[in-house]
């Protein structure tokens, strides 16, 4: 049995899950889902459409790990269901750099050594753009207080807070 909802598709299926078809923009592409509404994001991203930069850290919402953009908004993909982003752009890790070549952030994040073991980094470089999104000039303590919720196992957080403000240009002679 099928029904419209705000342009979807929408079929009951066997359970309680619900499946659609819709569709949202994908690192600047168009892209299309069927399937189970409520499935998370993540795994959207990482299985149906193979782009593994997204990591799964604690899947409960506390790491970070799993963060990417929502119309240029950081959120937790392993807490956003994939029916959430219909007609919304999503980007991920895979999605910022430009013409071949880095994004600031990305560049950054290699000069101050901030990469570490790179579990994190995907996510974290993802809250650091949402950042300067919103504030391009931020302080010392915007910075910290923003990745705040992105957690470093390898204790790079000095080389990230510092990544992040040379990309805003606040840092010693770092220019985006």
């Amino acid at each position: 049995m099928g029904l419209e909802a705000a342009g979807q598709t929408m079929f009951v299926g066997e359970g309680s899950n619900m499946t659609a078809s819709i569709s949202f923009t994908l690192n600047g592409q168009e892209v299309s889902y069927s399937g189970d509404t409520e499935r998370l994001l993540l795994w959207v991203l990482r299985t149906d459409f193979g782009l593994t930069g997204t990591k799964y850290g604690c899947g409960e919402g506390h790491c970070g790990a799993c963060t990417v953009l929502v119309n240029d908004a950081a959120v937790l993909s392993c807490q956003t269901t994939v029916g959430e982003v219909a007609d919304a752009a999503v980007t991920t890790i895979e999605g910022i750099a430009k013409n071949g070549g880095l994004h600031s952030l990305q560049a950054a994040f290699m000069e101050k050594g901030a990469l570490q073991c790179g579990f994190c980094t995907p996510g974290m470089i993802l809250r650091a753009y949402s950042l300067l999104q919103e504030n391009p000039n931020p302080t010392q303590e915007d910075i910290a207080a923003a990745m705040d919720g992105n957690i470093c196992r390898c204790g790079a957080h000095g080389r990230i807070l510092a990544a992040v403000a040379d990309a805003a240009g606040t840092g010693k002679g770092g220019a985006p």
